[in-house]
């Protein structure tokens, strides 16, 4: 069983490692972070918790059971009641289930706790996984775009309050 949490200051170091165990993970999907993420990682968590303070982002963990970071799920660029939608969930969770539960559990706390309208998300044709995630919870394609010079896609899911 998985727990969402909202970014703390005392996840640093556990999302640091997670950042780090993960790391080549990622980049076989996504453009790597560079050496100067993790060098800087300490004030980078600090302006992200200033930034969700501010209510300009809303940033998340997922938990295991264990207490191990097994993913995050955020919600960048507040602004006019929309979000862009952005997850990474590390190899040793994949496939089972854990991106589409933390992507549906960010998406009622957007109508919920954070009284947004619609959330956007992009994510590359060569990423099925991605794809599938945000189908199963919502999101179509509004929009081809190109991601780092691959083809991808910007998806779009309105919130209704339940």
């Amino acid at each position: 069983m998985m727990r969402l949490e909202r970014l703390r200051a005392d996840h640093a170091d556990a999302l640091l490692e997670f950042e780090r165990e993960n790391r080549g993970y990622f980049a076989r999907s996504v453009s790597d972070r560079g050496d100067a993420y993790f060098a800087g990682f300490a004030s980078r968590h600090r302006a992200l918790l200033a930034e969700q303070d501010a209510g300009l982002c809303h940033f998340h963990v997922l938990v295991d059971d264990r207490g191990e970071l097994a993913g995050r799920v955020n919600l960048v660029d507040v602004e006019e009641g929309v979000a862009e939608l952005g997850y990474r969930i590390g190899e040793r969770a994949a496939g089972r289930g854990v991106a589409t539960a933390g992507v549906e559990e960010v998406c009622r706390l957007a109508v919920s706790a954070y009284r947004l309208s619609a959330l956007t998300a992009v994510t590359t044709l060569d990423n099925p996984a991605s794809r599938a995630v945000l189908a199963r919870n919502g999101f179509t394609v509004v929009e081809h775009i190109s991601i780092d010079g691959r083809p991808g896609v910007r998806l779009q899911r309105r919130l209704v309050a339940t």
